[in-house]
């Protein structure tokens, strides 16, 4: 754990540093002259010391609610797929393909998706590190600073309007293609943070939603959500 003098200066960055260092990581693995398997058992280095490092310990990792936190995760999963699922075509909508926002496509190469250590690699780096560090970051950290810089002041699952949709949109905007979807399950997330008051509730439903997605991706074959 980070020192408490670190922790006292700089409490922002137990909540923030996961994320900068898995955005980090998103920019500079995919350009490594390394195997799939190998890029992708890589990710946990640098993850690993980070969470290790600077996960923040008022945090528990122990859900209150994990029955609706499960049944959420799975809800969202639902949500996520089902456009596509029902509406063929959907997806290349100007509003969901373009310039801006990018593609549904995958850009993993089909050695990658051929090979087993890839898929458990990317599956887990889905489960175990994305929902811990994605919600450390947005509902642990941006949605209590939009209310209050000292954001620490500010209990896990306060509700203000404006920093419960800056969130929404911004997370949306994080998922590309999938924004549509990103916002409604960022308002998912949002809302089930208000009522549970508890970042281990919101880690383990982000976590369920992304196991059920890898099953989905890897039985159906339906690699476009692997961005």
């Amino acid at each position: 754990m980070i020192s408490s003098t670190l922790r006292a200066q700089n409490p922002w960055a137990a909540y923030t540093a996961p994320f900068l260092v898995f955005l980090a990581c998103l920019f500079v693995f995919p350009h490594l002259p390394l195997s799939p398997a190998w890029g992708a058992a890589l990710w946990y280095v640098p993850m690993g010391a980070v969470c290790l490092t600077c996960f923040p310990r008022e945090v528990s990792l122990r859900p209150r609610h994990w029955l609706f936190s499960t049944l959420i995760g799975i809800a969202v999963f639902l949500i996520w797929i089902a456009p596509d699922a029902l509406l063929p075509g959907y997806r290349h909508s100007i509003l969901l393909s373009n310039g801006i926002v990018g593609h549904a496509h995958s850009t993993t190469s089909a050695d990658a998706l051929r090979n087993p250590a890839f898929l458990f690699l990317r599956t887990l780096r889905a489960v175990a590190i994305v929902p811990v560090v994605e919600e450390l970051f947005w509902r642990g950290w941006l949605m209590r600073w939009l209310i209050d810089t000292e954001f620490w002041k500010t209990p896990l699952g306060t509700y203000r309007p404006s920093a419960f949709w800056i969130t929404a949109v911004l997370f949306a905007s994080e998922h590309g293609p999938y924004w549509d979807v990103g916002l409604l399950a960022g308002i998912i997330y949002n809302a089930w943070m208000i009522r549970s008051k508890s970042l281990a509730d919101c880690i383990w439903m982000h976590a369920v939603t992304n196991a059920a997605l890898c099953a989905y991706v890897i039985t159906a074959k339906q690699w476009q959500y692997w961005q």
